[in-house]
């Protein structure tokens, strides 16, 4: 059985989260503490809100430390959503620089417009192009429009940890990947079919990350 740990550190949609691992075939559960962390098949680091805040709310609560040390030493997968996916960098310099989690190296910075059609917050359904081969995306079309909700976004400091992009305000990077750690910006649970479908991908325990 798929045991899906759900982070709760006070911010993001946690049972719409819960609702559609569930969907996908996983026994999801939304918790904060590190003993049932230790018992997860799968982590997810879900999130809306500011990027300081969310940092603040995981140190407090000491997840930092248990998290690096389920999906950094023991290598359990995990897929950061929205914040999720944005806390997994260097740094982040909404409102203030903060210091992320430091799993893929890279920067947070709000986006720019490069047109009068460039909105922020980027709120709407728009395209996701993957940059490379990835059981993430498997099934999935590729140029498949998913579910954004934000006004920053990740710049990943090597290339090779960029998986994903969408063609707004200039282009910016809609999924990230290294290893057993993946990032999407989207929100897959709001994303209908292909959503699950890339739930679905995350899970599968034959599919290496």
């Amino acid at each position: 059985m798929l045991k899906v740990a759900i982070v709760d550190y006070g911010m993001g949609n946690l049972d719409s989260v819960a609702r559609a691992v569930e969907e996908c075939g996983g026994k999801a559960f939304i918790t904060s503490q590190s003993q049932d962390l230790e018992t997860a098949t799968h982590i997810i680091l879900p999130g809306v809100g500011a990027f300081p805040a969310g940092m603040r709310n995981i140190r407090a609560r000491g997840l930092d430390r248990i998290l690096s040390e389920q999906v950094l030493a023991k290598r359990i997968p995990c897929l950061g959503i929205c914040l999720g996916m944005q806390l997994l960098a260097t740094r982040g310099y909404e409102v203030e620089e903060t210091e992320g989690l430091g799993w893929i190296p890279g920067e947070v910075r709000r986006l720019q417009p490069q047109g009068p059609d460039d909105r922020i917050p980027h709120v709407g359904w728009n395209a996701v192009t993957p940059q490379r081969p990835s059981p993430l995306f498997r099934e999935i079309p590729v140029g498949k429009d998913f579910y954004f909700v934000h006004s920053y976004r990740f710049a990943c400091a090597d290339p090779q940890d960029e998986l994903a992009t969408t063609p707004y305000c200039g282009g910016f990077t809609s999924a990230v990947a290294r290893g057993n750690i993946l990032g999407v910006q989207f929100h897959p649970e709001k994303s209908q079919r292909a959503g699950l479908q890339l739930l679905r991908n995350f899970l599968d325990p034959n599919a290496p990350c």
